[in-house]
């Protein structure tokens, strides 16, 4: 349970980091707006983005996973369209801002370490 809230915490740090260089991307309402949006990317993307992701898998081979970018940025300007205060502006935006936002969940969830500490147990 830890471990998931954490995770839920760094998605919306990583939100805010990524509408702060990413020009296009705006989270106005500050943390409690990004933290919602978190949870709506990650239900998009759990949902329909599996879905889409599942049908386009020959595709994604032959563009080398190229589409996946593409189809990562398209359920981030739909995950907007659920959230308000949350907003991106063009596919451009949202091409980079996926892309960024990938990167800094990871880097993020490498230097903090997991709620759930197995090595206790």
């Amino acid at each position: 349970m830890v471990n998931l809230l954490l995770r839920w915490l760094i998605s919306a740090i990583s939100l805010l980091i990524v509408a702060y260089f990413v020009p296009g991307i705006h989270v106005n309402g500050g943390f409690l707006t990004a933290l919602i949006a978190a949870v709506v990317i990650g239900l998009v993307n759990g949902t329909l983005g599996v879905v889409i992701k599942f049908f386009t898998f020959p595709f994604r081979l032959l563009t080398l996973g190229i589409l996946s970018l593409v189809i990562n940025a398209f359920m981030l300007m739909l995950s907007a369209q659920f959230v308000d205060g949350f907003k991106v502006d063009s596919f451009v935006a949202a091409f980079l801002g996926s892309i960024l936002l990938t990167v800094t969940n990871a880097v993020l969830r490498m230097i903090v370490p997991d709620g759930d500490n197995k090595a206790n147990k």
